[in-house]
């Protein structure tokens, strides 16, 4: 017997279950056809078991929903499915009291609008009694159960918890693999753009055991053969205070790694003892007496040494080949960056030391003068000032004074700065006039091809003969001020900066010379006050 449909008068499709089967017409010897249709209404299981065989073979389970009735009755189907239902027949209310508050009119849908032809599939959260929530998909068709038959809305369920868990397991796997990616990423950006050890310091602290899954980090670094360690919110400084200080030839895991550029892994206390029987493993209040540590270098064989990180974790812990290669890949990351802020605070060092000794030391005494300087170089990331100042008496018995910023912010803009500021002194020996003495600074700078150029502003003070001459070339203007608060800004004539256009002429422009006068220049502020 076999279930054929057929299309029923209200458009809902008409299914029967048919047996049929030749025979031979006893008059006149034919070959008929013999069919049988099964009165559903009279024997209605058996019309419903090839629907049973066919949802268990497809691991799903079938259901039955009668409108009238407002029951479901469960059909069967895989085992599987079938054991999440407790009763065979159940009211629609207990049904839809099982499924997911979000869920259920999804679910009301399903049934009041079953199609003739199947509906797509409905994903709903049930509760059962076991197991608690279950993610199923459910499928709905109306169907009449033989030629007079009811209608009923058949359903087919499949039971997705088990993907939907190894669905979400892959998700959150995938996630967590991006999530310590972009980690992972943010950690080496960090590292290429700190800028002083504090920050790398800082930087490695705060990420490394997050990075790498473990309960405390450390970072050591080598000052004049000792180590200097540092360490993370899971590691107490006076836990390790035994390793800070100690000298890099010591026989224990930290300096050897440091002192040899290899890596040190060591899974548990037994393992540190029968190594380095005279080195200390410190106590730690988070894992005990007894727990596994790595030490990653921060330099490889033969270079000099600068340090390492370690990290703690339990007891028996030992990091895959990829863990000990990306630790490997971060340490040597690390130890670029921290020659690079070594190289560049030594270079920054120099310029400072260089750039001091060029500036001068201010008379104690300038006629009628008070003069004090206050130097502040400013600094963007690891770069210095480029300023310089000074003041002396000319042959004339005059005061000089001067002000001027170099381009540029490091060892080369150091010492042309010097070099500017030299030739301006010695060419105001011979010449007492300011614009003279930057006409001829500029005609000197140009001819040097150099590939720099210098901003200043010059005053020639006579207090004798109450007169003060001043130019500038490109510098910013003069700030000044009296000692009632009066104050202003003066606009200097002159001309471009210097060691750029050639055969220019520098103005210069006298003014009176005023009682208890104060004057201050920028970007580097000294004042000048009468007696």
């Amino acid at each position: 017997m076999r279930v054929l449909e057929f299309p029923g008068q209200s458009g809902v499709p008409v299914v029967c279950l048919i047996e049929a089967r030749q025979v031979k017409d006893p008059a006149g010897g034919d070959q008929l056809v013999w069919v049988h249709a099964l009165d559903a209404g009279n024997d209605l299981s058996s019309l419903l078991i090839p629907f049973r065989l066919a949802t268990e073979a497809a691991d799903l389970g079938l259901w039955m929903y009668s409108p009238q009735g407002r029951q479901l009755e469960w059909l069967g189907g895989a085992p599987v499915v079938t054991a999440l239902f407790q009763d065979s027949i159940a009211p629609l209310s207990r049904v839809i009291a099982a499924v997911h508050p979000d869920d259920r009119e999804a679910f009301r849908q399903l049934l009041r609008s079953a199609p003739i032809q199947q509906s797509p599939w409905v994903r709903l959260r049930y509760l059962t009694q076991h197991d608690g929530w279950h993610q199923l998909a459910a499928q709905t068709r109306r169907l009449q159960l033989g030629y007079g038959g009811p209608e009923r809305i058949f359903g087919v369920v499949r039971d997705d918890t088990k993907q939907e868990k190894r669905k979400q397991k892959a998700q959150a796997a995938l996630a967590a693999e991006r999530q310590r990616a972009r980690d992972i990423a943010d950690f080496s950006a960090a590292l290429i753009t700190a800028a002083t050890e504090k920050e790398l310091q800082q930087v490695v602290l705060t990420r490394l055991a997050a990075t790498f899954g473990a309960c405390g980090a450390l970072l050591a670094l080598v000052d004049e053969d000792r180590l200097h360690v540092s360490t993370d919110a899971g590691i107490a400084m006076r836990e390790v205070e035994a390793l800070h200080g100690l000298r890099l030839g010591h026989p224990s895991p930290l300096p050897e790694a440091i002192r040899t550029g290899r890596p040190q892994f060591v899974p548990d206390r037994k393992n540190h003892s029968h190594r380095w029987p005279q080195g200390p493993f410190p106590r730690l209040d988070r894992l005990g007496s007894d727990y596994a540590f790595a030490i990653t270098p921060l330099s490889e064989t033969g270079d000099q040494p600068l340090g390492a990180w370690g990290m703690v974790y339990d007891s028996g812990y030992l990091p895959s080949l990829d863990e000990r290669t990306l630790m490997g890949t971060l340490a040597d990351l690390a130890g670029q960056a921290l020659r690079r802020i070594r190289l560049q605070q030594a270079r920054v060092e120099l310029a400072t030391a260089l750039q001091q000794t060029m500036l001068p030391t201010l008379p104690e005494h300038l006629p009628g003068l008070e003069v004090a300087a206050r130097y502040r170089p400013s600094r963007d990331g690891l770069d210095i000032g480029g300023d310089w100042y000074d003041a002396f008496v000319m042959p004339d018995g005059a005061i000089a004074l001067e002000i001027g910023d170099v381009q540029g912010h490091d060892v080369d803009a150091a010492a042309f700065m010097g070099q500017v500021r030299l030739s301006m002194r010695l060419i105001a020996d011979q010449e007492p006039h300011p614009g003279t003495v930057l006409t001829r600074t500029n005609e000197l700078l140009t001819t040097m091809d150099v590939a720099r150029f210098a901003s200043c502003t010059l005053l020639h003070v006579d207090p004798r003969g109450g007169r003060v001459t001043g130019t500038s070339a490109g510098h910013v203007p003069v700030l000044y001020a009296h000692r009632d608060g009066s104050h202003g800004v003066r606009e200097l004539p002159g001309g471009p900066v210097l060691g750029v256009v050639p055969g220019i002429k520098y103005r210069e422009k006298p003014s009176p010379w005023t009682r208890t006068p104060r004057w201050s220049w920028s970007p580097t502020a000294w004042s000048k006050d009468r007696a």
